[in-house]
């Protein structure tokens, strides 16, 4: 008896081995292969607010006595996204984080800003922008970097058009069309009742379970 159940310890050890191994990460990358992609175009308003008493667009670095557009100036922003082009209608999201004036012989600015989505299905997710933005140019276009959310372990692009640029106080509208491409973890891996290496668990219980109870059945037939 003790014989036995030392091999069946040997062996359940083994299998557990196993469970934690090559099992677990076989339904890991099952996981990360059955995935359904989603495309999403977004498409909003950005306003980048620096006049009035309380500004989106601050400046937080570069020389003094100088423009928004020389050279190292460094501006921290949370500005307004919304449904349409005017400043009044509905907010969508805020875009925080800053963009500088990183080249000296154009108006090109490095943008680092997350899109904080507050409305609709897309309300506590984000997008995260780092890219070259040519302010020059009629359309710039930037990398979508990352996302949290419903956009976790997205890619794809921001497509920027000024809409108003005001040169007196610097507030500009900027029409942003975003396209990204995102993933879903497959329903159907989802929908069992155990989690990977659970049924094994319980095939272990139950040989266990059975020998132990078949052995004293048997001995309690033989000696008694």
């Amino acid at each position: 008896m003790a014989c036995f159940l030392i091999i069946l310890i040997t062996l359940c050890s083994a299998l557990l081995n196993t469970i934690s191994g090559a099992f677990i990460e076989e339904s890991r990358e099952a996981v990360a292969i059955k995935r359904d992609g989603k495309t999403t175009h977004l498409h909003f308003y950005f306003h980048d607010i620096l006049s009035g008493k309380n500004p989106s667009a601050i400046k937080i670095a570069g020389p003094s006595q100088s423009t928004i557009f020389n050279f190292g100036n460094t501006m921290m922003i949370d500005d307004a996204l919304t449904e349409g082009s005017a400043l009044e209608s509905k907010l969508v999201g805020r875009a925080q984080g800053f963009y500088a004036l990183a080249a000296q012989n154009e108006i090109a600015m490095l943008m680092v800003m997350n899109f904080a989505f507050v409305e609709g299905e897309y309300k506590g997710s984000t997008l995260s922008i780092l890219g070259r933005n040519p302010v020059g140019n009629d359309v710039r276009e930037m990398p979508v970097v990352g996302g949290s959310g419903v956009f976790r372990q997205v890619h794809g692009y921001a497509l920027a058009h000024t809409v108003l640029f005001d040169s007196n106080t610097g507030d500009a509208t900027v029409e942003y069309n975003v396209y990204v491409s995102h993933f879903q973890p497959d329903a159907s891996l989802a929908r069992h009742g155990m989690k990977p290496g659970q049924h094994a668990l319980f095939f272990v219980l139950f040989i266990y379970l059975f020998f132990v109870f078949g052995l004293n059945n048997s001995f309690t037939s033989k000696y008694v």
